[in-house]
């Protein structure tokens, strides 16, 4: 199993059992407001780099 298919895994496992202990809007809340928070507190050239590269540069 790669890398990527275990983080995948990881985090399908979490989102569960968010699901399970949380209301749906928290578990919701959570799974999206992670990455926007993760994005914003990125500095301005760190945005601009993050756009321009493609999805497949990223996941090397």
């Amino acid at each position: 199993m790669s890398k990527n298919a275990k983080v995948a895994a990881g985090g399908v496992a979490v989102g569960i059992i968010l699901l399970i202990w949380l209301p749906w809007w928290a578990a919701l809340l959570i799974v999206l407001g992670a990455p926007t928070a993760a994005y914003l507190m990125l500095d301005p050239s760190q945005r601009r780099r993050l756009r321009r590269v493609s999805r497949k540069e990223l996941r090397r």
